[in-house]
């Protein structure tokens, strides 16, 4: 015969263990969802941007102008490039995953119609001839551009105006610190 302290006693167990059973559920980021990431970038087996001081220090990229923080951004919102969005989507907090982002999905495919040639005397600091490599941001009538300089040339510059990562895969090591909604 059970007592009226012992029924107490189950009936509290059967409901610790219903809201454990139901209500443990580990949250996971989705679409709204502000969320926190470390994140490890590499193309071609080079580190091209880390959150992580340590590994931008190993890997000669460290800037002390930086914050070396987790990235915090909205899921789905768009601030982050589509397939970066989406290996966060499903994971939840203190997860690891390491993903490869082809082009489509994260700066485009290369697009060769966006290396422009333009005479040298276009440019308005013609003293401080930029060298192959170097980016430079050219304003226009519909604002600055930003591009790569390709080729310097007698009376002209040859300039690349894709983004610096178009056409490559990228592949990502991104650990979810936090999830805040």
């Amino acid at each position: 015969m059970q007592t009226r302290h012992s029924r107490r006693l189950k009936f509290l167990f059967i409901l610790a263990f219903l809201i454990l059973a139901t209500g443990c559920e580990t949250m996971k980021a989705k679409t709204g969802s502000v969320v926190k990431v470390d994140y490890l970038g590499t193309t071609e087996g080079k580190v091209f941007d880390t959150s992580i001081k340590d590994e931008a220090e190993k890997a000669g990229i460290y800037n002390d102008a930086r914050d070396y923080a987790p990235l915090e951004f909205k899921v789905g919102a768009g601030q982050m490039i589509k397939g970066f969005d989406n290996a966060v989507m499903g994971m939840a907090v203190g997860e690891e995953k390491t993903v490869t982002i082809p082009p489509e999905e994260a700066y485009g495919n290369y697009n060769p119609e966006l290396v422009k040639e333009i005479p040298i005397a276009a440019l308005k600091a013609k003293d401080d001839m930029p060298e192959a490599g170097r980016r430079i941001q050219l304003m226009t009538n519909k604002g600055p551009l930003v591009g790569t300089v390709k080729d310097v040339k007698a009376d002209t510059i040859v300039l690349d105006f894709n983004p610096e990562l178009a056409g490559k895969a990228l592949t990502f090591k991104i650990i979810l610190r936090n999830i805040a909604s």
